[in-house]
């Protein structure tokens, strides 16, 4: 059974680990290279598979699974938060270096507004259990959603966060390195790296309501839901750098996100009904099949594709708050309105 010092320390490890890689790894804030984050990614991937070697060993096999499950549909669902972020850095030319603040930031801020999910979650499943129903039913609606909007083009300057903040804020024209907010003749200014910033939460804010539920699909267990979170979000950041130039190729990983979620919540909804007639092993493997299967068709599809063409997919997409951009009718020519 879950310990306070258990929580208390796990976020002690979390703190070090988030200190070491702002305070060491990336101290001087220099540009990340491919080579550095595959290394740090799969350090974080390590650190993941020990910890649940951890849970194997003290909590048992039901518990190591449920973890082991729930980090890969996490880590496989925050592949498309890279798309997103992908999205947002090309449209507001974000330069590279201020990249990694705002990822740092961004992800620091989920961190804790997951915890505060997970806990409020765990809290009314254990009072309500129809609960269930009404989330194994939002995770089919959503994959079902995206399924449907895979090929749009969001519209990011037609956001709602962006026109808001434009609406009420001093916004500067550029950039100004790092930072978030200065004074200027004493008026405070925001930069658009703030309004980034906020655009990063927003959308992971509503990507976690997809895969918190999701993560409840496998275990009730408020720690193992957290810890499989945050090891998934830990290595986001390093993710995006290690993925941002190659992420046209996975075109498919976007459908196969849209049916694991399908399955998750349908999985939801039937085990809540007729009790645990589907194992977290079978939802481990249906999970790897569908991930690794969309992976492997995306890159065998964009193999012989110039990197050009292929980069037309990296464009497409759901942004949260972002209307899609009307297409122009087949007939029409480019130039013409």
């Amino acid at each position: 059974m879950t310990q306070w010092w258990h929580w208390a320390g796990f976020n002690l490890l979390v703190l070090v680990l988030l200190a070491f890689d702002l305070g060491v790894l990336h101290r001087n804030h220099h540009k990340v290279s491919i080579k550095e984050s595959l290394w740090l990614s799969f350090g974080y991937f390590v650190l993941a598979l020990c910890f649940s070697g951890v849970i194997f060993h003290f909590e048992g096999r039901q518990a190591g699974y449920e973890f082991l499950t729930g980090y890969l549909i996490e880590k496989s669902l925050s592949i498309d938060n890279i798309f997103v972020f992908v999205l947002i850095f090309a449209h507001f030319q974000v330069p590279a270096k201020a990249q990694h603040t705002v990822l740092f930031w961004g992800i620091l801020g989920a961190l804790v507004m997951r915890m505060s999910l997970i806990l409020a979650g765990s809290a009314i499943l254990n009072a309500f259990h129809w609960v269930i129903y009404i989330f194994g039913g939002f995770l089919i609606v959503t994959g079902i959603k995206m399924l449907m909007t895979i090929n749009d083009e969001p519209d990011l300057s037609g956001n709602r966060v962006t026109k808001f903040m434009r609406r009420h804020f001093r916004v500067t024209a550029d950039y100004v390195g790092e930072r978030f907010m200065l004074r200027q003749a004493g008026k405070l200014f925001i930069t658009p790296l703030l309004i980034v910033l906020v655009l990063v939460e927003v959308s992971d804010v509503v990507f976690a309501l997809d895969s918190i539920p999701a993560i409840f699909a496998i275990t009730k267990d408020p720690f193992l839901v957290y810890t499989s979170n945050v090891f998934a979000i830990l290595g986001l950041r390093a993710l995006f750098f290690a993925l941002a130039g190659i992420i046209h190729r996975f075109h498919y990983l976007k459908y196969g996100l849209s049916i694991v979620l399908v399955v998750v919540g349908l999985k939801m909804v039937v085990n809540g009904y007729f009790g645990p007639v589907i194992p977290t092993e079978a939802a481990l493997l249906l999970t790897l099949l569908i991930i690794g299967g969309s992976v492997m068709l995306s890159l065998a599809r964009t193999r012989g594709l110039p990197p050009e063409a292929a980069a037309e997919e990296a464009f497409t997409g759901w942004v949260p708050l972002s209307p899609a951009k009307e297409k122009p009718p087949k007939d029409q020519k480019p130039g013409e309105k």
